[in-house]
């Protein structure tokens, strides 16, 4: 089986029965999604694009943040987008693709995005550098991608870390500790900008990275 159609396969398995509860339980430990949303700041009518989309919940926050803007979603998982369609309904076009490989224009039409969003999804994917850098290329001109994710936890006492880590392992999860490393790697080879911020002691990580206008 190609890696794409594993790891599909592997989120159907994990989030068949999870995705039903997703939302409530994991609002207690994904931290910094309002953060992203607060900051997302798209023009007027702009098109923002969420990558890994889960249960459609970010994207029901922008939505609600930011009415005018039309919202795309993409997932590996048919099982995570069947909760993200009867949430959404026809408020955002989504569609199953992977993260690392997919063509932004064949599945959503031409112009590409204002606004790209990773959310508690780089931790999740196998080549998740290749999933970064097929973000920066929806970019429209002044576009910008955010992420937001685990980070270190170094701020935070080690018992709790050692317990993170195990139970994020059960869903296949792993910080990434370089993420700013490679995702200044990216600025500096497409001369991008990027913003970093360390949240919560920490507990997580946001990143933007802005193509210029």
């Amino acid at each position: 089986m190609a890696p794409g159609k594993s790891h599909a396969a592997l989120m159907d398995r994990t989030y068949r029965y999870q995705r039903l509860i997703y939302d409530i339980t994991r609002r207690f430990y994904l931290l910094g999604r309002d953060h992203l949303v607060d900051g997302l700041a798209p023009p007027e009518g702009g098109r923002v694009l969420e990558i890994a989309c889960g249960t459609g919940r970010n994207l029901a926050s922008i939505a609600q943040t930011y009415p005018a803007c039309q919202l795309f979603g993409l997932d590996i998982s048919q099982e995570m987008l069947r909760t993200a369609r009867a949430k959404l309904g026809t408020r955002a076009l989504l569609v199953q693709a992977d993260a690392c490989d997919f063509d932004g224009e064949a599945l959503f039409g031409a112009g590409g995005f204002d606004r790209v969003v990773m959310s508690y999804c780089v931790s999740m994917i196998p080549d998740w550098q290749r999933a970064l850098r097929q973000a920066t290329t929806q970019l429209r001109p002044g576009g910008a991608l955010h992420v937001v994710d685990f980070g270190d936890q170094t701020g935070l006492p080690r018992w709790f870390r050692g317990g993170l880590h195990a139970w994020l392992a059960r869903f296949h999860v792993a910080p990434r500790v370089d993420l700013r490393a490679q995702m200044q790697a990216l600025a500096n080879e497409k001369g991008l900008e990027l913003r970093f911020q360390s949240l919560y002691r920490d507990y997580a990580q946001y990143a933007v990275l802005s193509r210029a206008g």
